[in-house]
């Protein structure tokens, strides 16, 4: 069974104090950091670019989850990885050349990730699935911070997990969007192993306590579920 992974995601984090931010949910245990890059046109909200990766990077020894939410990432996969992105996500509904962004991805020693939206059908990640890392499942319509989970999702995690499993394949399932303890443990238990958590961590009194709570549902979840869902 792969490894529970939590990931604040900074996209809720008091901008004003960051790095205090993320310092707090490190020492509580985080895994990652997960930064939600938009661009005003594939997304209807503009949040970060490059040189906020870079001042992460200089702050925290955590991987950096960079999810690109644009509609030309191509452009950017080199200044993100020189800004210190670890590991790279795609959007499946707007990369022309799948494989080949994939492929440029983990050229640049980063690790490849697709992304499918709430709408978006598992059929598009048929012939692509060999070829990344980590498949991004939106549980919430990309774009904002602090939407509802939609339930609707999770069939749809455990589905993925199915199709990974019947063809032997080591790819992670992260969930993203309107996630806290009170469904970590259903993710978890569809298959979900990265879970990206934003509005319930940083909106919280105590982020560093919620980072804990959270780990405590997902963890829960792991240790009781089927072994088939690893």
């Amino acid at each position: 069974m792969s490894e529970i992974k939590i990931a604040p995601s900074i996209l809720s984090a008091d901008f004003a104090r960051l790095g205090d931010e993320v310092q707090r949910v490190e020492a509580a245990g985080a895994d990652m950091l997960h930064v939600d890059v938009m661009d005003g046109h594939y997304v209807p909200n503009l949040t970060i670019g490059p040189p906020v990766v870079a001042a992460l990077r200089k702050v925290t020894r955590l991987p950096l989850d960079v999810h690109l939410m644009m509609t030309n990432p191509d452009a950017f996969l080199r200044d993100f990885r020189d800004a210190g992105a670890d590991s790279i996500s795609v959007h499946v509904e707007v990369v022309p050349h799948l494989h080949r962004t994939l492929d440029a991805i983990r050229s640049l020693g980063a690790r490849p990730g697709v992304v499918l939206n709430p709408g978006t059908s598992l059929a598009l990640l048929d012939e692509i699935l060999p070829f990344t890392d980590f498949v991004l499942v939106m549980t919430v319509n990309p774009g904002f911070g602090g939407q509802r989970f939609i339930e609707a999702c999770l069939p749809k995690v455990a589905r993925l997990q199915r199709m990974i499993a019947s063809r032997g394949l080591e790819v992670a399932i992260e969930v993203d969007g309107g996630i806290g303890p009170r469904n970590a443990r259903a993710l978890v238990e569809h298959g979900a192993r990265w879970i990206v958590a934003g509005s319930s961590i940083f909106g919280a009194p105590d982020p560093g306590l919620s980072v804990k709570e959270l780990r405590a549902a997902a963890t829960g979840a792991a240790q009781a579920a089927p072994s088939s869902a690893s």
